[in-house]
């Protein structure tokens, strides 16, 4: 294995943006602290986008060195991570850590990346993007990590890569632990800013790829992420409205019609228009169902307890 250049002490800059999670993101700042070893080589940017909850003061007063940057509130995760990137590039480190303050890290979790890392960089390929796998913290079922294609003709179907014992190689990933490296940073830049909430970290990864990294899964998982596309009205809500896969938690038009004129080839506009000819026919399908449904005989009812308690 190929040492990394300042492989016992890397300049490292962990990269974070927030919105009104004061406990989940001080818990999160809490498993960066506690690394196994040598925490202190870790310069800590958070842009904070206008909390109203306290993050900012809970932050400044738990964790006086970290870096904090203030967003105007209009950021999202693209954003947000992009000016801390910014931020964390003008200082110039070896590594940049993205996660999202609703991960919580096992304590080896960065010696177990810088591992990876130091695996990759085997004198041929340069090092490129270490992806951490997360799993659920109350089932431990995996939820975030890299991604790839299953069929070579569903050119926007991402599926989760299961970590092996050995590094696995991926097509892009989530962006909520990845490990970058310096060379990525300089070859591919930051985020791209016509995106907002989604898409932009998958877009990142591909455009490493086409620069000529790699992005490799880590092996084994690094810590706890409760999966975030359960709320109401996600696209795996059946019950939200059409609206709701355009908003800016789901598949903007104008971000997603991005990602898929740059990732989905010639027949990009098919790609673009699925999910949402998808979801129409879903709701249109449960609307039937529910104008056939038989009433039900209240006079046929057993005596049922009162819910007025």
């Amino acid at each position: 294995m190929a040492p990394l250049p300042n492989h016992a002490q890397p300049r490292v800059a962990v990269v974070m943006t927030v919105f009104n999670r004061r406990d989940t993101t001080l818990r999160c700042l809490r498993s960066v602290a506690g690394q196994a070893r040598e925490s202190s080589r870790f310069t800590i940017y958070v842009v904070d986008d206008a909390s109203t909850d306290g993050t900012r003061e809970a932050v400044a007063a738990e964790f006086p060195d970290v870096r904090l940057i203030k967003g105007n509130g209009q950021l999202y995760w693209n954003g947000g991570m992009s000016l801390a990137l910014d931020n964390a590039y003008r200082d110039g480190h070896d590594f940049y850590w993205w996660l999202n303050d609703d991960v919580a890290l096992d304590s080896d979790a960065f010696d177990r990346l810088l591992e990876t890392a130091g695996i990759i960089d085997d004198g041929d390929a340069q090092p490129g993007i270490v992806v951490g796998t997360l799993r659920d913290p109350e089932d431990g079922s995996l939820t975030y990590g890299g991604v790839s294609r299953l069929h070579p003709l569903k050119r926007t179907d991402f599926s989760l890569i299961a970590p092996g014992d050995h590094p696995v190689p991926a097509e892009t990933m989530n962006g909520n632990c990845v490990l970058v490296s310096q060379a990525v940073a300089a070859g591919v830049g930051n985020l791209t800013p016509d995106y907002r909430q989604k898409m932009g970290d998958y877009d990142y990864g591909l455009r490493a790829r086409q620069a000529g990294f790699e992005v490799i899964v880590a092996p084994g998982t690094f810590g706890t992420c409760a999966r975030h596309d359960e709320y109401a009205g996600s696209s795996s809500d059946p019950t939200g409205r059409l609206s709701d896969i355009w908003s800016v938690k789901e598949l903007e038009f104008g971000t997603w019609g991005l990602f898929c004129r740059r990732w989905a080839g010639p027949l990009w506009p098919m790609y673009f228009a699925s999910p949402y000819v998808k979801r129409g026919a879903r709701l249109l399908l449960n609307r039937v169902r529910a104008g056939f449904a038989p009433e039900t005989d209240q006079s046929e009812e057993p005596d049922a307890p009162s819910r007025m308690t």
